[in-house]
């Protein structure tokens, strides 16, 4: 009989009396502790104020908690917690929706540049599409020591047991997505040092959302139905909100490069 790798941590890294401090919640903060490190050295090396970093991760803070958050309320349970509306608020208790975060990611960045001449929103959303990638690694490290977002049960080799699930041996999609968002965080940001004064705004952000949401798309393929409703749908819910932001990124790597061109055949006129 084949022997899987049993996993059963303890989703609290330490205990202060009535205070737990858990993995997700150090992985999380980590996420956005390493973030701000990657954009100080990118605004220092491209003359941005370093003073607006502060402002900046108040506002990625919040857009990107409360886009998950609502993601989750809207997308995967709203009979849930349009019958218990104060159980949106709960969010210790989990329930944040990575395509939520993007959007409300997006939103405030927006809100960001608004209040700022010099810095523009894809430059900005561009870099910070980099940073994203090593934030969406942790998270989902985080969400395997909780035990949660598994596959679906299979015989593959490197098959893991969730006791804290059940007994049977499961796709760890949440160590496949931490793989594909590391490995795409390096050669994005290799891109970034190689071409970052030659790369059209847009283009990275376009190929953050193309190459993400299809990564997300297909290992959906892998993962345990999140969703409380969508058992009869021939997708399910995270891969019919997937389609849109591969979508949104082509048009911008499209969009990117015609106005790269078009910018070219004006400076050789």
């Amino acid at each position: 009989m084949e022997q899987y790798f049993v996993w059963n941590a303890d989703p609290v890294l330490m205990r202060f009396g009535v205070l737990d401090i858990h993995w997700y919640g150090v992985l999380f903060a980590a996420a956005f502790g390493f973030g701000m490190a990657i954009m100080r050295f990118i605004f220092r090396r491209e003359g941005k104020p370093e003073g607006d970093l502060d402002a900046l991760l108040i506002y990625l803070g919040l857009g990107t908690v409360l886009g998950a958050r609502l993601g989750h309320v809207l997308f995967y349970d709203p009979a849930f917690y349009f019958s218990n509306p104060a159980e949106i608020l709960a969010i210790w208790k989990g329930g944040l929706a990575s395509h939520g975060g993007a959007i409300g990611l997006a939103l405030s960045l927006y809100l960001f540049c608004r209040r700022r001449s010099d810095i523009g929103y894809l430059w900005l959303l561009d870099r910070i599409a980099i940073v994203a990638l090593l934030g969406g690694c942790l998270i989902r490290v985080g969400n395997f020591f909780n035990s949660e977002i598994a596959g679906v049960p299979t015989d593959i080799p490197w098959a893991i047991v969730f006791s804290r699930i059940d007994t049977l041996p499961r796709h760890p999609t949440q160590l496949y997505e931490a793989c594909v968002y590391l490995v795409m965080f390096l050669l994005m940001f290799l891109l970034y040092q190689k071409r970052r004064t030659t790369l059209e705004p847009g283009f990275l952000s376009g190929l953050f959302l193309s190459a993400v949401f299809s990564a997300r798309f297909l290992l959906e393929f892998t993962k345990m139905h999140q969703a409380s409703y969508d058992y009869s749908l021939p997708l399910n819910v995270g891969q019919l909100l997937s389609i849109p932001p591969v979508l949104v990124g082509l048009t911008l790597m499209v969009l990117a490069k015609r106005s790269g061109r078009k910018l070219l055949c004006e400076q050789t006129s």
